[in-house]
């Protein structure tokens, strides 16, 4: 594997999408190499290397499902059972979902919980906390019946682990995982994150401007509620050791066959950017006959991409500390390792030209519990933007992520098969570029949702 250019083509990327610092790491074979671009701050800056902390955000999730695997391969953990038989005080808006949801619901996403309950510096922040308040959180499907991506479920996941183990999260993890696995620089809270070398992450203001991201990570100091789904940070080099943990035969964590099941299809996914299908946790891909598990994780200010290709024994870890570019240049980064180093190249999406009645079904305001999401068109073409509720950021005390700016998407054709063919997007420009989704129609055939990253956002239509 050639260090210089991956070292080029690393620095070229950040350059142009102008993100502060950066790092590599791809795993082939039994080779390392990484490549570091920029400063851990502005401020106070000093060289980005593999050992430099950036927050995983949701690449966390990885490390709770497999903790919760290895308690499956212990016995101490059946994944089909109801979430209730270890969290019998479990209650939901709907009682029948609350009893329904089992454990595989929470970690492939279909258990129908909307994304999370938004932490609001306040009252008991644990995982105790988050479920005596998951009554307050929307149901968007029968569980089983689709994937929506939650953040709550996997925060809910994290509080099986408590239960099952008598130990805080936290704590738990270390033993389960992290320790065993020799993950010295993955870590929760800033306490240990601090005396480690750490990225500052970074907004883009609407004049261009890059501003620190507070909170660090995506969430205030103290919201354990959301350690399972995001609060893990950690390095390249931790992360490479993870991904060949992933590769390998589970040594003394848990029985290979177990690890391995962790790639196997739990559900399909449609029209998402995020793979064909679920595993558990895991999100699948496959091209040109290649089968790829990969997960990604968006925090404040910092994007954190892992893409693993089991049957290549190959692996792509890239950190950035900017939002929103920092997504887009670790998807570069991703897609050039692919086709540098494995030879897949992957074809982008051609859109079609714009409809105007295609438009019309589709223009409208979209919400999940903490974001909006807004669709209108100009009769050339059809634009999204995506942010935080307002209400939401008028009662943060701390300057939170800025929203997504209406960029456009291009309706793709269907396989002709008729099944929903013509309701498939693509974002074509902007901070999401790329990304992929869906809209959802009703029996008469009225739009009344669109996903997005996974996210299934309920189209609220004003009362007459």
């Amino acid at each position: 594997m050639s260090q210089k250019k991956l070292s080029d083509f690393v620095e070229a990327r950040a350059k142009e999408f102008a993100v502060p610092g950066v790092a590599v790491g791809v795993l082939l074979d039994d080779q390392e190499i990484y490549a570091s671009h920029g400063v851990t701050s502005l401020g106070s800056p000093l060289p980005v290397d593999e050992k430099t902390l950036f927050h995983l955000a949701s690449v966390s999730k990885t490390f709770t499902a497999t903790a919760l695997m290895r308690l499956v391969a212990e016995g101490k953990v059946d994944l089909h059972a109801p979430v209730r038989r270890y969290v019998p005080e479990l209650k939901l808006a709907d009682e029948r979902a609350a009893a329904q949801i089992t454990v595989l619901n929470l970690l492939n996403h279909t258990a129908g919980l909307d994304w999370n309950l938004i932490d609001d510096g306040k009252g008991d922040r644990s995982l105790a906390g988050l479920v005596a308040k998951l009554l307050d959180l929307p149901l968007i499907a029968p569980p089983g019946a689709r994937a929506s991506y939650s953040q709550a479920g996997y925060n809910l996941a994290g509080r099986i682990i408590e239960k099952v183990t008598g130990l805080p999260f936290e704590q738990a993890m270390a033993s389960l995982v992290l320790e065993p696995v020799g993950l010295s620089d993955t870590v929760y809270g800033l306490a240990e994150v601090m005396v480690r070398k750490f990225a500052v992450g970074y907004n883009r203001s609407e004049n261009g401007e890059l501003r620190p991201a507070r909170p660090w990570g995506a969430f205030k100091e103290g919201a354990r509620a959301d350690n399972p789904g995001g609060g893990l940070a950690s390095s390249v080099s931790d992360l490479l050791r993870w991904a060949r943990f992933q590769l390998g035969d589970g040594g003394d964590v848990m029985p290979a066959s177990a690890l391995h099941r962790m790639r196997e299809q739990t559900v399909r996914l449609r029209a998402s950017s995020l793979g064909d299908g679920m595993g558990i946790c895991w999100f699948l891909n496959g091209l040109d006959g290649v089968h790829r598990i990969g997960h990604g994780g968006s925090g404040n200010g910092q994007f954190a991409e892992l893409l693993i290709v089991p049957e290549r024994n190959f692996a792509v870890v890239s950190l950035a500390n900017a939002g929103p570019d920092g997504y887009p240049f670790n998807q570069s980064v991703v897609k050039w390792a692919l086709e540098h180093y494995l030879g897949i190249v992957e074809q982008a999406a051609e859109p079609l030209p714009y409809d105007e009645e295609q438009a019309r079904q589709v223009v409208g305001h979209y919400e999940i519990d903490a974001m909006n999401l807004d669709i209108v068109t100009d009769s050339t073409r059809v634009t999204l933007a995506i942010d935080i509720k307002p209400e939401i950021r008028a009662a943060s005390e701390e300057e939170m992520p800025p929203g997504y700016l209406a960029a456009a998407i291009g309706f793709l054709p269907g396989d002709g098969d008729g099944d929903g063919d013509g309701d498939e997007y693509i974002v074509t420009e902007g901070g999401l570029k790329g990304q992929r989704g869906y809209f959802s129609r009703d029996d008469n055939g009225a739009v009344i949702g669109v996903d997005l990253a996974g996210r299934l956002f309920g189209r609220v239509v004003e009362a007459t």
